[in-house]
């Protein structure tokens, strides 16, 4: 495999993935609204960035038209629209699905009906402990990332016999950043995005006779 191409990039997980594919001399496209953020990450890995609003799908389009076919896809992107269910804004809720949910549908479109003909590649899909448990106040978030582990559900189910691994990772637990820090009386109790990214890499190169379609990751503190 020779190019990654990941949507909803930022400077977390993305950043840590985008630092693997090009250790591993993957080329990198990272795909986000704002590409300005993304300048130092593109300098230290070699990385294109591209603008794009996963949610359009003209603009997907566009963004798969001008690149390579990527052999690895990472859905990154996510959004959440806290407070009272009663008092939440409908706009705001729809932007929220639309951006954990239907981008992935939109991504996976344009990646398969690239990577079946080929008969090879991977598509990944970030979840989060909202992918399987919903919690109060944070009701949009759930209604995305449990949509989008079953669109990855239903991808695996219908594309891993033609060759294409489709893998969703529920995340659950905080990820450790630079403004969120380990605390020094609670060690590993928030996920180390690098370790997060290597058990990607992990799933991407595991032989077909044994995939994986779900990892959960979670600090070996954190209840479950």
């Amino acid at each position: 495999m020779s190019h990654a191409l990941i949507v909803g990039a930022g400077a977390g997980l993305s950043a840590s993935l985008a630092r693997l594919f090009a250790r591993n001399n993957l080329r990198v496209t990272l795909a986000a609204r704002d590409t300005a953020k993304l300048a130092a990450l593109c300098k230290e890995t070699g990385a294109t960035a591209i603008a794009t609003d996963a949610t359009r799908p003209d603009a997907v389009a566009a963004l798969f038209a001008a690149i390579e076919a990527p052999d690895i896809v990472v859905y990154n992107a996510s959004a959440r629209a806290r407070g009272a269910f009663t008092a939440l804004a409908p706009d705001a809720v729809a932007q929220a699905i639309a951006i954990s949910a239907f981008g992935g549908f939109l991504v996976a479109q344009q990646a398969l009906q690239r990577m079946v003909p080929k008969g090879e590649g991977a598509i990944l899909f970030t979840g989060a402990s909202a992918s399987v448990k919903g919690y109060a106040q944070s009701a949009p978030f759930a209604m995305g990332k449990f949509a989008l582990r079953g669109l990855a559900q239903s991808l695996a189910r219908e594309f891993s016999p033609q060759g294409i691994h489709i893998a969703h990772f529920v995340i659950d637990g905080g990820i450790a950043s630079a403004t969120r820090q380990v605390p020094a009386d609670k060690p590993d109790s928030l996920l180390d995005p690098d370790d997060i990214a290597a058990t990607y890499w992990h799933v991407i190169n595991q032989p077909r006779s044994a995939w994986t379609w779900e990892v959960e990751l979670r600090p070996w503190v954190e209840r479950f």
